[in-house]
């Protein structure tokens, strides 16, 4: 099994690096949180003729894959220029319609998706009720828990059970522990129910478009799971990244399949989000540790470069093998893509990443607290990419559980 990038891959990924180094993403991802996705968007089209999202995409639907080997490639230099928007979120969507069993969502949003016309964000079942950039999203989409029926009655008796909802499964075969984009710390940090417990759109039989709840259908009224198009979404709250735009969507819209199948493909989408938000997080730590070793060779104190100092540079080395340690975690789960090198990768690059920005606020000292510096972008990007789609406790336990 080759976990070293091709010769062909390191040429897509030096492309994209030196595209996105000309391409001011920092000033991009600032517009991006001041709720101005325009320059953002602009990357996206770039980004888009570079064929990145293509690769998530199947050749028969107007893509170059799928390619989760050289998609993980991209998204490390995706996090290592900070580059906005639901990236992540995408290509997840991607992954979904593409092992959803009816084909016709697929033909309807895969060729947009391929091409960059359709920037889409998804939220999966599970205690986190946000999604990710809605407001800049042209796609928000929605997998709906599934609602059991009434359960059977003893022999003879005509007992309905109470049709109480158990939460479904989760797309990571959980249990209700969720996994979607605003989990674990940054659903916290709105204080909005993003932690364990939170609010659950009941919405979307797969029967109509989708305006009725289970309330309507009686309490024993049995739902499958479902995948629908949200008809907007609601208040974009705030987020450890102000980059990241939270917002719930809004219930109802248009039901796009629904069933035994629905579920399988959320549990791809979700190995792919994980997958790619582990590439991303490596991406993020490596722009950490690169500023910060520029820093400290600027830096003076006492009259030499702080970087002189040995425990700077033990601090250094310390952040540079958890994150060496990471990258073939996160290449090889790419090749294998099976569910357990995944959670792997992703506990291993996302503490990884949190350790870098741990050091680089450390070694800047009081100038890395400041909102002017660039380095703000990264360091509030760590914690969210760490925990989204699955905090190291669920990755942890799913490697335990392959």
């Amino acid at each position: 099994m080759r976990f070293l990038p091709t010769d062909e891959q390191l040429a897509f990924t030096g492309s994209l690096h030196t595209m996105l180094a000309a391409a001011g993403t920092p000033a991009a991802a600032r517009a991006w949180a001041a709720g101005d996705p325009a320059p953002g968007r602009a990357v996206w089209a770039r980004l888009a003729e570079a064929g990145v999202f293509a690769l998530a995409v199947p050749e028969s639907r107007g893509g170059l894959g799928p390619l989760p080997a050289e998609l993980a490639l991209a998204f490390v230099e995706l996090g290592r220029h900070a580059v906005p928007g639901p990236l992540v979120e995408t290509v997840a969507a991607a992954a979904l319609l593409t092992a959803l069993e009816e084909p016709a969502p697929a033909e309807r949003l895969l060729p947009g998706i391929a091409a960059g016309e359709v920037m889409a964000t998804l939220r999966l079942p599970g205690p986190g009720p946000y999604a990710l950039d809605a407001d800049a999203a042209t796609c928000v989409l929605v997998v709906d828990a599934a609602v059991p029926g009434p359960r059977p009655g003893p022999p003879g008796g005509g007992g309905a059970g109470d049709g109480a909802d158990d939460g479904g499964a989760d797309a990571n075969g959980g249990g209700g522990r969720g996994i979607n984009a605003g989990d674990g710390a940054v659903g916290r940090d709105v204080g909005g129910g993003g932690g364990g417990g939170g609010e659950r759109v009941e919405n979307g039989d797969g029967n109509s478009g989708g305006s009725g709840d289970a309330s309507r259908r009686g309490p024993g009224a049995a739902r499958p799971q479902a995948l629908r198009i949200a008809p907007g979404h609601g208040p974009v709250r705030a987020s450890v990244d102000p980059v990241r735009r939270l917002a719930v969507p809004e219930e109802g819209g248009e039901v796009l399949a629904a069933g035994p199948g629905v579920a399988a493909a959320a549990a791809r989408a979700a190995d792919w989000a994980r997958l790619a938000t582990a590439a991303q997080a490596l991406g993020a730590g490596l722009a950490l540790l690169d500023r910060t070793a520029e820093h400290v060779v600027r830096r003076t104190q006492f009259g030499v470069p702080i970087g002189s100092f040995q425990a700077v540079k033990h601090r250094l080395a310390d952040t540079l093998i958890a994150l060496e340690f990471a990258r073939p975690l996160v290449l090889g789960a790419a090749v294998s893509m099976a569910r357990a090198d995944i959670a792997a990768a992703k506990v291993a690059a996302g503490e990884a990443a949190y350790g870098a920005a741990r050091t680089a606020l450390q070694l800047h000292g009081a100038i890395g607290y400041t909102e002017e510096l660039d380095l703000a972008l990264w360091l509030r990007k760590a914690r969210p990419l760490r925990d989204a789609w699955g905090t190291p406790a669920q990755c942890r336990a799913a490697v335990l559980r392959p």
